[in-house]
């Protein structure tokens, strides 16, 4: 029997590939604005980051996630995002 092949997909912070399940998708939805995607499945372009604050200051310090969403960032978005990962990482330990 064949192994089903897991999803791999790159941190924008750390650079690390990891399964797609173990990150966490930030997306920018085709009205063009940028949220936390905790399932997966919203519409638009998307962009993945562990879900760790280190990653996501990494990647905002090198403008990682404007430059995988092609678009500005504001920074209470970044904020926005920085408390959803906390809360989830609260909810996952």
């Amino acid at each position: 029997m064949q192994q089903k092949k897991i999803p791999l997909r790159r941190c924008t912070g750390c650079n690390e590939q990891k399964p797609k399940k173990e990150l966490v998708r930030v997306v920018r939805s085709p009205q063009g604005e940028v949220s936390l995607d905790l399932v997966g499945k919203k519409p638009g372009r998307g962009a993945y980051l562990c879900p760790s604050a280190q990653c996501l200051a990494k990647a905002r310090k090198a403008k990682r996630l404007e430059r995988a969403l092609e678009t500005q960032i504001p920074p209470e978005v970044y904020e926005s995002i920085e408390r959803e990962l906390e809360g989830a990482q609260g909810g996952a330990e």
